[in-house]
């Protein structure tokens, strides 16, 4: 009975060695070890080989790291960076910003950016990541695009760097709450005058009042930008000089 067992076994790993099949990503996948239903080893086109079960080969419930799973365009990517890593959060963040449909109804000003193609690939990312990366103190790291490069609308490792969350609140338009106002411009009703103002420390600084717009943030422009080159001086020696150089030379636009 129990050589019967072995025979059967071996005739169905001859049957089922070579059986190919398609994920529910439309990746193709082939099995080239078959030791029983529960241990099987597959190759995808793309090369990646994982084991897995039989029944979850035929449901086509087996993902290549090469499949596109995060918002159709992201992939883990064969190499040494898994999902346990924090790059992968800064990554996966990343692409739901450029990607995420519900993302863009809450956010629209980043319904218009997009990641550069190498980063699709995690792998890729969190190479640039180790090599870029760092901390100051108990900040809070964030990933900007647009400072490097002003208005700049693609992740990329050209126009990327990690900024302290001191320095990236400096360059928060609010959009939508300042209206058809420039930046730094609000219009009081009240007394029909224009007010200058800028956020530090998320406070709002009066700066005054005035009879248009254009005098307003003319005065908003000077104070802005005056107030980046001191916050680039007192981060000089602890950000990339790269930073500190946009940050010195950053000119505060009126259709920011």
């Amino acid at each position: 009975m129990e050589e019967r067992k072995i025979r059967l076994s071996k005739s169905l790993a001859t049957e089922r060695v070579g059986i190919i099949n398609t994920n529910t990503h439309g990746t193709k996948m082939e099995i080239i070890k078959y030791y029983n239903k529960n241990n099987i080893i597959i190759k995808f086109e793309d090369g990646y080989i994982t084991s897995n079960t039989y029944p979850n080969f035929i449901s086509g419930k087996i993902r290549s790291l090469n499949d596109k799973t995060i918002y159709d365009i992201g992939f883990v990517g064969i190499g040494e960076y898994n999902k346990s890593f924090s790059q992968y959060i800064v990554w996966k963040s990343m692409l739901k910003r450029c990607y995420s449909d519900k993302f863009h109804k809450e956010r629209m000003t980043y319904s218009n950016c997009s990641v550069c193609e190498e980063w699709h690939n995690y792998q890729i990312f969190a190479k640039w990541y180790d090599n870029n990366y760092y901390e100051i103190d108990d900040e809070t790291m964030c990933l900007d695009k647009d400072i490097l490069t002003k208005g700049n609308k693609i992740y990329s490792p050209k126009n990327c760097v990690f900024v302290p969350n001191t320095i990236n609140v400096l360059f928060v338009k609010s959009d939508a709450i300042r209206g058809l106002c420039p930046i730094g411009v609000s219009f009081n009703k009240d007394i029909k005058k224009y007010r200058a103002y800028c956020l530090i420390n998320n406070k709002q600084k009066h700066l005054g009042k005035f009879d248009t717009k254009e005098d307003a943030f003319d005065v908003y422009k000077v104070f802005k930008e005056k107030h980046i080159k001191q916050i680039a001086e007192e981060y000089k020696n602890l950000i990339p000089t790269k930073l500190y150089n946009a940050m010195y030379s950053y000119v505060v636009e009126i259709n920011d």
